[in-house]
């Protein structure tokens, strides 16, 4: 929506800008026209992106954040719909009704690039994701201040005690129905596309608040980097597979779920994408 709102505004600038200096009464139209839409284009991308820097330098990522923020929250679901559609993503989605209408849930996804998140958030903006991510994300350029103000949780890999805080404080927002949490169990960024063994100890967050586990798939948000290079278009597909309900995770362990859900992953993503043992 923002962005087709920018390209309306700079073709009604430009329109606007032709007619004041008399474009329209002669052929002088012909350059007028494009040269005021694009020089409206690029002067209206700079107040988006100097909004958006604005707003994250207000944001003290040094400071607690103890609810989902929702000016932020509308930000970056307006922004992320902004993104996909720049970067041509034609996202087909479907299971969506197995959302639970009501109630929080933990989000389980295999992970093949950073945009990642940005499609979860664009399709699922009404589900307040909050997402584990590394500690490293919170230094990048205005994304890791958005992010603390949404409540995602950094997550120190190479400490095991600090990575139980956030595992903490993750079923702790859960149980305070303040957002829900997504996470990606193989742990990083999968380089090679394929779907790698879990770390199960993310699925005790689902059974120690009670929640249940919404598993879904996303496939070639790899590609749209390198096809938008050559101006082309990505189709990038979005799989809700099943809903796991919290009763099913009280007699279990995080392994068995842990396999349970890289099966189902597994099945729908097909064995050419699965890293075999």
């Amino acid at each position: 929506m923002l962005l087709y709102a920018t390209l309306f505004l700079a073709a009604a600038l430009s329109g606007l800008a032709c007619w004041g200096l008399g474009g329209f009464e002669d052929l002088a139209w012909c350059w007028l026209l494009p040269a005021g839409f694009l020089a409206s284009l690029v002067a209206l991308v700079a107040v988006l992106f100097v909004f958006l820097y604005i707003c994250s330098c207000l944001v003290n990522i040094d400071k607690p954040q103890e609810e989902d923020s929702r000016f932020y929250r509308g930000l970056i679901n307006v922004y992320a719909g902004a993104a996909t559609a720049l970067l041509r993503m034609r996202i087909q989605k479907s299971g969506l009704e197995k959302l639970p209408k009501d109630g929080r849930f933990l989000l389980v996804c295999n992970h093949i690039n950073d945009l990642d998140p940005v499609l979860l958030l664009r399709v699922m903006p009404r589900c307040q994701l909050a997402f584990i991510s590394k500690r490293e994300n919170q230094q990048k350029f205005i994304v890791g201040k958005v992010m603390h103000k949404i409540l995602c949780q950094p997550i120190n890999r190479e400490n095991d005690r600090e990575a139980l805080k956030t595992i903490l404080k993750c079923i702790e927002l859960l149980k305070k129905d303040m957002v829900s949490i997504g996470v990606f169990p193989e742990g990083y960024t999968s380089l090679d596309g394929l779907l790698h063994p879990f770390r199960s100890g993310v699925f005790k967050i689902a059974q120690k608040a009670n929640v249940p586990i919404v598993v879904c798939t996303v496939q070639n948000t790899n590609k749209v980097f390198k096809n938008i290079k050559k101006l082309k278009s990505t189709k990038v597909q979005l799989h809700i597979l099943d809903v796991i309900p919290a009763e099913e995770l009280k007699e279990v362990s995080a392994t068995e779920i842990s396999d349970r859900i890289h099966a189902m992953m597994a099945e729908d993503l097909g064995p050419e994408n699965v890293l075999q043992a």
